[in-house]
């Protein structure tokens, strides 16, 4: 983490805003993180239904108004005030930027879907290690053979977040995520990752490789990457996601997600 954890939405995306590029796992403890999709109007009914047949791992948090660069539970400037964006053509990536002014569209309806940040606190509260902040790199991802449920023009992979988790508390870590619903909830899959189609761990199709000890296990939850793998497979004419991990933080409290 190079930033501190009590550093507020409001500062953090000043510093984003002012060019700087970090993956935002560990910051602003306490507030929401939340994934970006953006999609012309004239898709975004078919994101909507892609997203309500695939709530694992498209959990909707916010919708915006066609052309807005604000949402009700993002303060800041949507197009500016995030570490990195990604910017499709046709499915293609085209470019990677810091500020998204250029290429914001007037008919671009953004979708904010939960992350797996917002547990990551109750994980290291109950002991559970959190491999890619004690590295200081980005949580790995990586796209699975299993296939999400096709909205109109968009279908895909699942893509999937990593941690490994001691096998002690495999049970710990399912039962803590399993009461964030709206941020992925518990994990997919646990254990051997061929099972899902991932065949090497050390080669993340998004993020960075994190080591996974004696005595551990690869413990994966469903990521909101998800939906730009769609996007990626779908071929759409323009969309504009976030780099992976480098994700919006909203004026939310993780507190709002989390069920008895």
């Amino acid at each position: 983490m190079t930033e501190p954890a009590w550093k507020s939405p409001t500062d953090a995306r000043a510093k984003f805003r002012g060019g700087l590029r970090v993956p935002t796992a560990g910051w602003c403890a306490g507030w929401t993180q939340a994934n970006l999709i953006a999609v012309p109007r004239a898709l975004a009914y078919d994101m909507l239904l892609y997203a309500q047949r695939n709530p694992r791992p498209c959990p909707v948090l916010d919708v915006s108004d066609p052309g807005a660069v604000s949402t009700r539970l993002f303060g800041g400037d949507l197009r500016t005030d995030l570490p990195a964006y990604r910017i499709f053509e046709r499915g293609e990536l085209v470019g990677e930027v810091a500020d998204a002014r250029a290429v914001w569209r007037d008919d671009l309806v953004a979708f904010l879907i939960g992350c797996s940040f917002t547990f990551e606190a109750a994980l290291a509260e109950a002991g559970v290690t959190l491999r890619h902040q004690e590295m200081g790199v980005n949580v790995p991802m990586y796209r699975t053979s299993l296939r999400t449920l096709p909205a109109g023009r968009l279908g895909g992979p699942l893509v999937v977040s990593m941690r490994p988790v001691p096998a002690s508390l495999v049970a710990t870590a399912v039962k803590v995520t399993a009461r964030y619903p709206a941020v992925h909830g518990a994990p997919v899959h646990v254990g051997d990752p061929r099972t899902i189609g991932v065949t090497d761990l050390d080669a993340p199709d998004f993020g960075d490789p994190v080591e996974v000890r004696p005595g551990e296990l690869p413990v994966f939850w469903a990521c909101g990457v998800t939906p730009q793998a769609a996007v990626m497979e779908s071929k759409p004419d323009f969309a504009i996601g976030h780099a992976p991990g480098h994700m919006g933080i909203t004026d939310a409290r993780d507190s709002k997600y989390l069920v008895p």
